[in-house]
């Protein structure tokens, strides 16, 4: 079953990809390690878990204004994520999508943490604010999913 959801683009672009899925929202100051593209933050749900190449989809950002700072490391060191999925759009997570440089959407007509699951195909089309959830990645028999 292929889903739709309609938003706002926040960074123009088109990407296809595996989602990861937040419920929590993510630090970028201390909560990321942007040469690995991995979040840090010891109680988070993601904890230890690599955003690298993904769609990432999460509430939004917390913590201060060094958010976009870090995110936009993870573009310079090419550990960012493929395109970022996010829920309540602030001045952190706007400005850190445009420092990523990665296609970004917000404000959707259904809340995306709820609806998209981690492992999901998600093409984010954030010239015109759509994201579309296809299923399930397919994975061969000898591949690992982290």
């Amino acid at each position: 079953m292929i889903i739709e959801l309609r938003g706002r683009g926040i960074v123009p672009g088109h990407a296809e990809g595996e989602a990861l899925v937040s419920h929590e929202t993510i630090s970028g100051w201390g909560g990321i390690d942007p040469a690995t593209g991995t979040v840090i933050e010891r109680r988070h749900e993601l904890y230890g878990v690599c955003f690298t190449g993904k769609v990432l989809v999460f509430p939004g950002a917390k913590g201060s204004s060094g958010w976009s700072a870090f995110f936009q490391s993870t573009r310079l060191l090419g550990t960012a994520p493929l395109a970022m999925v996010f829920t309540t759009l602030s001045t952190k997570s706007a400005l850190g999508a445009v420092v990523t440089r990665v296609p970004a959407v917000s404000e959707l007509d259904q809340d995306p943490v709820e609806v998209i699951h981690t492992g999901d195909r998600v093409t984010v089309d954030a010239y015109r604010g759509i994201v579309t959830v296809a299923g399930r990645v397919r994975r061969g028999a000898g591949d690992r999913t982290g």
